[in-house]
């Protein structure tokens, strides 16, 4: 049963599906709403809502306060997954205030991308604009030097719209606050690497693709290499874990 409701597997969360694939997709992170004052930003897009993202390469994103206060957000990188999902991380141009509210805002957004610009609130049960509220703190979590990620298994489960393809990996020793894993995955053949910015689910960490979309796909007999760099959303980051090697799944 759980294979079934889990159709669709996203990078930075499982999320459930319907029996199609929409067309599009936006996604914000942090997910969690508390933050601190110097946090990065993650936006993502899948399919036809890649272009928006690649739009950030030459049009400004910013946080608005409740007082109309813009902050303008840097950008620092934008990772292009193997199957159809893009990201653009993010940095603040300088620190954000403490106590306050900051709403996401694009420059000469269109209806659509306003349209996408929500985030279904599971307390209220109702979409809403999206938003962080800041702490007044520096930085919100530490990470364990102990934090270790351990090679589980590979699996492929088949569905009617194409197969999930994972090599997943237990996450150890995490703090509670929402933490990304910059992964880096080299197929060995071809010596090509692909970087995506992950999210752990259940403290596992699953590297591929989803039904319909993912950062990272395989080669039917190709050999592989990951690792990670474990980091909190204020962008501290631990050294990245050794070389862990795998068949495609």
């Amino acid at each position: 049963m759980k294979k079934l409701v889990l159709l669709f597997i996203f990078t930075f969360g499982v999320k459930s599906a319907f029996a199609d694939c929409s067309s599009s997709g936006m996604y914000f992170f942090p997910e969690q709403k508390n933050i601190s004052l110097n946090p990065m930003f993650i936006i993502e897009g899948y399919y036809f809502s890649q272009k928006t993202v690649n739009s950030f390469k030459e049009r400004s994103v910013y946080l608005e306060s409740e007082n109309g206060e813009l902050i303008e957000l840097n950008l620092q990188d934008i990772l292009k997954g193997q199957m159809h999902l893009t990201q653009a991380i993010f940095c603040t141009s300088s620190p954000l205030k403490p106590n306050t509210t900051y709403v996401l805002k694009y420059a000469n957004q269109t209806n659509a991308e306003l349209a996408e610009m929500v985030r279904y609130n599971r307390e209220k049960k109702k979409r809403e604009k999206i938003y962080w509220t800041t702490s007044d703190k520096e930085s919100l979590a530490e990470l364990n030097s102990d934090l270790t990620v351990e090679f589980k298994k590979t699996e492929t489960v088949f569905y009617g719209c194409g197969p999930a393809s994972y090599a997943i990996f237990n996450v150890k020793h995490i703090p509670d606050d929402e933490l990304w894993f910059k992964t880096e995955v080299v197929e060995l053949s071809s010596n090509k690497k692909t970087t995506y910015y992950l999210r752990m689910w259940n403290e596992k960490l699953s590297v591929g693709h989803g039904m319909c979309s993912g950062a990272f796909t395989f080669n039917k007999n190709g050999k592989y290499k990951v690792r990670f760099i474990p980091m909190t959303i204020d962008g501290k980051a631990l050294s990245p874990t050794r070389w862990k090697t795998f068949d495609s799944p």
